[in-house]
C-alpha cells in the first residue's frame, strides 16, 4: 500500500484537505468539495442481474473496472458502500472486492473503519432512549408506548433481536412495549447520511425522522423532541467521505452503507461530488440488481443529487444464467450453453431496465474459470441481441487491472455522450401511480395488489404531505418478482404490497412486497469461524 497522502496528491487533493486515520486511510474535508461547474468527471453505475448463491461479483468487477481505467491512463475513483458487520461474520464475509481486484486496507475497512457506522449505531440508539425516555416522562402530550415507531440496532446478525419484548421488570423499567432489533444499515439514518448534501442538510433531514405517532395519528419527530444537536454531536464528522486505494493504487472513496432494500442500497452523494471534482471517471456501485439499487440509484439518488450517470455497467456470468436456467448449484461448473440460453431471459429483463433510463449499457461477464467458450460466446449473443452497448469478458479476479482492461475500454467509448435520463415515473406523480410504474417496468408485474393496511397507511401518508415523494420498493433481491422462488424473468403477475411505511428524514415512502428480514441471521456455519488474528496483527479469513 501506498501512504494514503500519495493516494491523495494522485487525486489532486490538497494534504490540508485530509484527516488521516492512521498511514493508509483518510477523511476528507468538505472543503474540498468543488462546484459543479468545476466538475471533470464521469460517473458510471455498477449494477448486476439477479443475485444468485454463487455471486456475480459487482464489487470485484467495480475494482477490476477501476485498476483497468487507471492502466489506460485515466485518473478515475472507485466510490463504495462500507462493509457491514453482520453479514462479514454471517454468510457474505468481507465486502471489499476479491482476489487481485479489492480495496485496502481490508480488514480495516470491514472492521471498524473510520467509525461512521458505530456512529450511526450509537446516534440510532441514543435517539430510541430518548424517545422512550419521552414517553416514560409523559413529555409529549399523547404519546405512549404503542405509538413508538423507532426501534434498535445492532451490528450483529442476530435472529433472536428480530422480534422481542422490552421494558419488562417493572414501573422503573418501561415503558413495556414490542420490540426488534434492525442491522445498523437498515438505520433510517445510515440512509439520511448517504442522501445528504451537506451538514446542514443532514441536520435538517435527521430533524425530519418521524420517530412515532401520538393517539390522535400525529407524527413525532425528532425536531419536536428537541435532540437533533444531540445526535449531530455523534454524526458531525460522519458527512465526511474516506479515502482509501486498490491494490494497484488507484483512489476510492467509501462512504455510507445503506440497506439495499428497505433504503436505496448507493453511496453517498457527497463521496460522489467529492470524486467527480478530481476525476476523470467515477465508477460506484448500487446494491443488489438493477431492479432494485439501480433502480433506486436512478430514481431517488439521482434525482436528488443532480449527477447523472453516463453510462451503467450490468454485471453477469454465465454461471449465474445457467442458475437462472434451472441448473442446480453443484452443477453450476459443468459447461452446459443452452442453460445459459435458458436463463438469458434474466439478463435481457435487466438491460432493459437499464435501457428503460436511456442509459448506455455494458455487459461485463464475469468469467469464472469453468466458463466454456460457448457459454461465454452465448452470454455475448444474449446482452447483444437485447441491445447492449458492448458485452465485453472481465477478469479482474484473477489478473487485477489486466483483466479489466477491455471493459474499462468499453466504458470509455459507451460514456462518451451526455445521455437524456427517463426516469419511471414523474415525480409528481401519486405514490399508487409510482408503485404501479415500478411493478409494470421494472418487475414485469401485469397489476399491484394493495392490501388494506397499506391503503390506510398510504391514506395517512397524503394526508401528511408526503405523497410527493420517491418509493423505495421492499422486495426479495433473489428475483426480479416479490417471490424469491421465480427464477428467470416472471412476467404478467400481480404484486402484492403488504405495507408501507415512511422515511421522511432519508426523502422516501418504502412499500413492503411481502416480509423483508432488516436483521439477518446466521447461517449454518457462519463465516465467523473461520477468522483469525495472528500474532502480527494480520486479520485471516476475511475473503
Amino acid at each position: 500500500m501506498e501512504p494514503i497522502i500519495k493516494i491523495a496528491d494522485g487525486l489532486g487533493l490538497n494534504p490540508d484537505h485530509l484527516v488521516p486515520y492512521g498511514r493508509y486511510k483518510a477523511k476528507i474535508s468538505l472543503e474540498a468539495l468543488k462546484q459543479p461547474a468545476d466538475y471533470r468527471g464521469k460517473l458510471v453505475v455498477v449494477t448486476g442481474i439477479t443475485p444468485t448463491p454463487a455471486g456475480e461479483g459487482k464489487t470485484t468487477t467495480a475494482i477490476g473496472l477501476t485498476q483497468g481505467m487507471g492502466r489506460l491512463g485515466h485518473k478515475v475513483s472507485v466510490n463504495l458502500r462500507e462493509p457491514t458487520l453482520g453479514p462479514i461474520y454471517g454468510i457474505k464475509g468481507g465486502g471489499t472486492g476479491g482476489g487481485a481486484a479489492r480495496v485496502v486496507p481490508e480488514d480495516e475497512i470491514n472492521i471498524h473503519f473510520t467509525g461512521d457506522a458505530h456512529a450511526v449505531g450509537s446516534a440510532h440508539n441514543l435517539l430510541a432512549a430518548l424517545v422512550e425516555n419521552a414517553v416514560f416522562r409523559g413529555a409529549v402530550p399523547g404519546l405512549d408506548a404503542t405509538g413508538i415507531m423507532w426501534n434498535r440496532v445492532t451490528d450483529a446478525s442476530d435472529r433472536g433481536l428480530r422480534q422481542m419484548v422490552s421494558g419488562i421488570g417493572g414501573s422503573g423499567y418501561g415503558p413495556v412495549r414490542e420490540a426488534r432489533f434492525d442491522i445498523v444499515s437498515a438505520s433510517e439514518i445510515m440512509a439520511i447520511l448517504a442522501l445528504s448534501a451537506s451538514p446542514d442538510d443532514l441536520r435538517e433531514r435527521v430533524s425530519r425522522i418521524v420517530v412515532g405517532e401520538t393517539r390522535d395519528g400525529e407524527p413525532v419527530t425528532v425536531g419536536q423532541l428537541e435532540v437533533t444537536g444531540a445526535l449531530m454531536t455523534l454524526l458531525h464528522q460522519t458527512v465526511m467521505p474516506n479515502l482509501v486505494q486498490t491494490l494497484e493504487g488507484q483512489p476510492s472513496i467509501i462512504h455510507a452503507g445503506p440497506f439495499g432494500n428497505i433504503a436505496h442500497g448507493c453511496s453517498s452523494i457527497l463521496a460522489d461530488k467529492m470524486a467527480l471534482g478530481y476525476a476523470d471517471y467515477v465508477i460506484t456501485e448500487a446494491g443488489f440488481a438493477s431492479d432494485l439499487g439501480f433502480e433506486k440509484f436512478m430514481n431517488i439518488k439521482t434525482r436528488q443529487s443532480g449527477l447523472p450517470p453516463s453510462a451503467a455497467v450490468l454485471v453477469a456470468s454465465a454461471r449465474a444464467l445457467k442458475w437462472h436456467g434451472g441448473m442446480r448449484r453443484r452443477d453450476l461448473g459443468n459447461p452446459d450453453p443452452e442453460a445459459v440460453v435458458t436463463g438469458g431471459d434474466n439478463l435481457v429483463h435487466h438491460i432493459g431496465i437499464v435501457r428503460g433510463f436511456n442509459l448506455p449499457c455494458v455487459v461485463a461477464i464475469n468469467r469464472f474459470g469453468t466458463d466454456s467458450p460457448e457459454e461465454l460466446a452465448a452470454v455475448k449473443k444474449i446482452a447483444m441481441d437485447a441491445g447492449a452497448t458492448s458485452a465485453v469478458e472481465c477478469d479482474g479476479y484473477a489478473q487485477g487491472g489486466a483483466g479489466g482492461e477491455e471493459l474499462a475500454q468499453a466504458v470509455v467509448d459507451a460514456s462518451g455522450g451526455t445521455p437524456d435520463i427517463t426516469y419511471t415515473y414523474p415525480s409528481d406523480a401519486a405514490p399508487r401511480d409510482k408503485v404501479l410504474a415500478l411493478a409494470q417496468q421494472i418487475y414485469g408485474a401485469a397489476d399491484v395488489n394493495w392490501s388494506p393496511e397499506a391503503r390506510r397507511r398510504l391514506q395517512y401518508f397524503e394526508s401528511q404531505g408526503w405523497g410527493n415523494l420517491p418509493i423505495c420498493m421492499a422486495k426479495t433481491h433473489l428475483s426480479i418478482s416479490h417471490d424469491q422462488s421465480l427464477k428467470g424473468r416472471p412476467q404478467g403477475y400481480t404484486f402484492p404490497i403488504t405495507d408501507i411505511r415512511a422515511s421522511v428524514g432519508a426523502g422516501f415512502l418504502y412499500a413492503l412486497a411481502g416480509r423483508i428480514e432488516t436483521l439477518p441471521g446466521l447461517p449454518t456455519r457462519p463465516r465467523a469461524l473461520d477468522m483469525d488474528v495472528t500474532p502480527e496483527g494480520e486479520v485471516l479469513g476475511l475473503y
